[in-house]
């Protein structure tokens, strides 16, 4: 099997931002295959699809998928465990602690 051309999980900062309103280039998620845990900016993206795949860099099974359509897109965790991002600290909003 031929290897694909990757890069690395940075590349998902604009894509991830159109859906996100965080930055999540200091992301960290799980891998729901192997449960290695490490930074979004580590997983190896390939764009040779429709689409991006992210996949998992110790075991390579896939973790994030992205679609952009010109009006939706679609987006597909179900490889990842978690994804927990930082948030700026503030008392607004339904997550604020009491």
């Amino acid at each position: 099997m031929t290897a694909l051309p990757y890069v690395d999980g940075n590349m998902l900062d604009g894509p991830m931002g159109e859906v996100f309103a965080v930055d999540l280039s200091t992301a960290t998620g799980r891998c729901a295959n192997c449960g290695a845990t490490g930074p979004v900016a580590a997983l190896r993206v390939y764009s040779h699809a429709p689409g991006l795949v992210a996949r998992c860099p110790t075991c390579a099974e896939v973790m994030v998928r992205l679609v952009r359509a010109p009006d939706r897109a679609w987006l597909d965790l179900r490889g990842t465990t978690f994804l927990q991002f930082p948030m700026p600290p503030s008392g607004d909003g339904p997550l604020a602690q009491p």
